[in-house]
């Protein structure tokens, strides 16, 4: 029997309506968005509150701007992922740890800080002498406290959501101090917004550069130029905004670059009117990537993450753990990043590591790298120098597996720096220069490695990465 054309095409209609039903159910699922911040500035008066980020004995003598703890969470289904991004230079793993324990019903929690060189010393290294840590644990508690209280604030606020992003390249606002000069000069932009509307939710900011804009002579508690721009943006989209750090390493920094007011005045380092100014054109940066912006699909989510063994090599590190300075718990180095038991030690006259965390998310087209520390532009963008210079200290070490080009499933990528431990910088094995000769000719080593653990944590943490995203 033949059915009339008509029918046939009704019929046809209403079958390809059920399948694009059963397959938009098998891979778009609704996301759900929430945002809450906590202020976790440090009281001043009772006793000192040391500055990190650049000498000792830098004591805050008044507040400019809160030190605050932000949090995203993204809802899919039956599972909830916080991002968290905190004021201050850095966390080590184990207060991650412990902010983890208290959210146990979460699939995920991030926790990155924006390595602000202008707010309270949280890891020990810039107290009242280099014997001495900064670390108040009372503060500590605080920030802890103010991290949880946030992402369960923001799980409450939780609603229907829709995604878009942008990406901008902005490499008149970088600065490489350190040769070569490589640059990540790309800002990415989520915005949220409501699922039925297009008012705006929030705003998540990533971008590559080091708060240090204050510079070291500043006593004011503030978040440096991420307040600035955090505040620009609120101004323009009337919604709360979180800011991340990405690629800082190399060095990624604001000092010595050339930024100049509306007037096309140059303005000074260490100065509020830096910070401000700089800031708003970050913002200005952000705007320009959410004018081209589209639509994002972050769900499902996908959640992997590996914690292995670094080895400190940096003497000055291991005298801080054995004077008190650096707290955090030891392991046994066998040369074996990832032993079936990570046994902990105190024993500092043999060879020890530090456990990390390195970690990948696939968000639905979002592909995020989550690394613990400051790592070099080169580790990220495949861009490790080739041939090295005659002066390197490992000229014959291979290139490391590089972050982004091991990114392949989704249509779009992003990484978050300092995510969940603060390791110190990142340096490709091949570029170490901590001996003469020197590389490009220089008469002493360039600033790096003093604050790295050692020229094996580039290699170990690639490689940790890359075995992530080959995972099915």
């Amino acid at each position: 029997m033949q059915f009339p054309r008509c029918t046939m095409n009704r019929v046809g209609l209403w079958a390809l309506c059920l399948v694009l039903f059963w397959v938009s159910e098998g891979t778009a699922q609704e996301l759900s968005f929430g945002y809450a911040h906590k202020d976790i500035t440090p009281e001043l008066g009772k006793k000192p509150v040391y500055l990190a980020g650049f000498g000792h004995n830098r004591r805050a003598t008044k507040v400019h701007d809160s030190i605050m703890a932000r949090a995203v969470v993204l809802a899919s289904k039956n599972e909830k992922i916080a991002l968290v991004s905190v004021d201050v230079i850095g966390i080590f793993l184990p207060t991650v740890e412990r902010i983890r324990s208290r959210c146990p019903h979460f699939s995920y929690i991030l926790v990155s800080s924006t390595h602000n060189h202008e707010g309270p010393d949280t890891l020990g290294l810039w107290g009242p002498s280099p014997i001495q840590s900064g670390v108040d644990p009372e503060y500590m508690k605080k920030l802890e406290d103010g991290c949880v209280e946030a992402i369960r604030t923001a799980e409450a606020a939780l609603q229907p959501a829709k995604a878009h992003i942008g990406r901008v390249n902005a490499p008149e606002l970088l600065r490489d101090s350190r040769q070569p000069i490589v640059l990540h000069d790309e800002l990415v932009a989520l915005r949220f917004t409501e699922a039925a509307t297009e008012r705006s939710l929030g705003l998540l900011v990533q971008w590559n550069n080091h708060p240090e804009v204050l510079d070291s002579k500043n006593t004011e508690l503030t978040a440096d130029f991420p307040y600035y721009v955090i505040e620009a943006l609120r101004a323009k989209y009337q919604c709360p905004v979180i800011y991340f750090t990405g690629t800082v390493g190399g060095l990624m920094t604001p000092l010595g670059l050339a930024v100049r007011d509306e007037k096309g005045q140059e303005l000074t380092d260490g100065t509020f009117a830096k910070a401000e100014r700089y800031g708003r054109l970050v913002a200005d940066a952000v705007q320009k990537a959410l004018q081209k912006s589209e639509p994002l699909r972050l769900t499902p989510f996908t959640i992997r993450r590996k914690s292995i063994l670094v080895p400190v090599d940096n003497k000055l590190y291991r005298l801080g753990w054995q004077v008190g300075t650096l707290q955090r718990p030891l392991y046994v180095w066998d040369n074996n990043p990832s032993p079936a038991k990570f046994v902990e030690t105190q024993d500092v006259s043999r060879r020890v590591a530090i456990k990390t965390e390195v970690g990948y998310l696939q968000l639905g087209d979002l592909e995020v790298a989550v690394i613990p520390g400051e790592i070099y532009p080169e580790l990220v963008l495949g861009k490790v120098q080739d041939p090295v210079d005659s002066g390197a200290d490992f000229p014959d070490a291979p290139i490391e597996p590089a972050i982004y080009p091991h990114m392949k499933k989704g249509r779009h990528r992003m990484i978050i720096g300092l995510g969940n431990d603060e390791i110190g910088y990142i340096i490709p094995k091949r570029q170490w220069d901590e001996k003469p000769p020197y590389c490009y000719g220089l008469r002493k080593a360039q600033y790096g490695e003093i604050n790295s653990v050692g020229p094996e944590a580039a290699p170990l943490i690639c490689e940790a990465f890359r075995e992530l995203t080959r995972q099915p």
